[in-house]
């Protein structure tokens, strides 16, 4: 006698994508105060959600305290403590000041020291909130942790991958690029399906919050104008030490009071008018303290080594030693076709097949697919 066999009852995922009604889904929040993860958490709220709102202190206020330009000021935390508040959940301050600064603050000095040109933002979100803060998500019991940030998580064949945002002028993938498989499995981006940021602050305005027209962060939080060398000099006094500005063949062109107020293919403020070309930073010379100078056409760069590679394909990084992608040199560039070989387990070099202007050790190479919107990766760019 044959039994029929009744197929298992579809068990539908929540929004979030767990098995299990909202109100038994534990999310952790990151919040920094600013009207993105703000939103985040309330729309996470007003599902049902167990949410937890975080908030990370990451530098001394001092200064910062009356000033709303950068993300992780004392203001951003009263902010951050109103939604919550607001919206009925509970909220708490980290105070990771100490870890931001051994794992951001001083390597961020040290590589522009070093002539490079950092992009601390991106060491913040590997070593910091995607590190640190994901395993205090973990120890509160959090089934994953939400952020802010403008990119999509979608599932394929061999698990979570990553995507570029819905609105091409929010996304942040180039900062994103060295979220791990295994973080991929725990994060939640539920802002990167949006059209625009004026979404972003029509549901702000729906859910009730002060934050709504509060403005977006431009600076690096612990680099309040802009004025990196100003930052460089208070953490590593004498490091604005004069030398001389000397062209490609090292004849003296003009003096300058220090490596670090320059970047590679900075034109402006050099000092050393009347030559009949334009001329551009084309190297930094920290050891002999020289700023190389040259024509614009220096500047262009084909192949570019990388170190640190994080792979976010479905097949070993090495199974391939050669890819063509798309790819990113800087995070307001928009992606250019290359060649990407690897040279090992997380090392690796592009060849740009058009070669760009300003390629800067210090900065990222982010890998995308060149028929989609799936990112693969990337690494950091390397001295040649």
């Amino acid at each position: 006698m044959s039994v029929a066999s009744h197929p298992a009852p579809q068990t539908k995922l929540n929004s979030l994508g767990f098995a299990k009604p909202e109100s038994e889904t534990r999310v952790v929040v990151a919040m920094s105060g600013g009207v993105d993860s703000s939103v985040v958490a309330a729309m996470l709220a007003e599902e049902g959600y167990d949410v937890i709102g975080v908030t990370l202190q990451l530098y001394d206020h001092g200064a910062a305290l009356a000033k709303s330009g950068a993300c992780c000021a004392g203001i951003d935390i009263h902010d951050a403590r109103r939604v919550a508040e607001e919206m009925g959940f509970p909220h708490y301050v980290l105070d990771y000041e100490n870890i931001f600064k051994d794992a951001v603050i001083d390597e961020f000095a040290d590589s522009y020291l070093g002539g490079a040109t950092p992009v601390p933002c991106i060491r913040c979100n590997e070593r910091v909130k995607f590190k640190d803060l994901l395993a205090t998500a973990r120890d509160l019991d959090a089934d994953c942790m939400a952020t802010g940030h403008y990119i999509q998580r979608m599932m394929g064949a061999e698990g979570p991958e990553l995507h570029s945002a819905a609105d091409a002028n929010r996304d942040q993938s180039y900062f994103l690029f060295s979220t791990t498989p295994e973080q991929l499995e725990y994060l939640r981006f539920p802002l990167g399906h949006l059209p625009s940021k004026d979404a972003t602050r029509a549901l702000a305005e729906k859910y009730g919050l002060k934050v709504a027209n509060k403005p977006d962060s431009q600076d690096i939080c612990f680099v309040p104008n802009g004025d990196y060398a100003a930052v460089i000099e208070k953490l590593r006094p004498g490091a604005a030490e004069p030398g001389e500005i000397v062209d490609m063949n090292g004849n003296v062109l003009g003096e300058h009071t220090g490596v670090i107020h320059y970047t590679i293919g900075q034109r402006r403020g050099l000092g050393i008018g009347g030559l009949a070309d334009p001329l551009y930073v084309v190297k930094l010379d920290v050891d002999n303290k020289l700023v190389v100078v040259g024509p614009k056409e220096a500047l262009a760069t084909r192949i570019v080594p990388l170190a640190e590679i994080n792979w976010l394909g479905d097949e070993p990084f090495e199974a391939t030693p050669e890819r063509r992608i798309a790819v990113r040199v800087r995070s307001t560039r928009a992606p250019r076709e290359a060649i990407l070989r690897s040279t090992g387990p997380t090392t690796g070099e592009v060849e740009l097949l058009t070669p760009e202007e300003g390629v800067s050790p210090g900065q990222a190479c982010v890998f995308y697919d060149p028929e989609g919107s799936r990112i693969f990766g990337g690494g950091w760019i390397v001295k040649g």
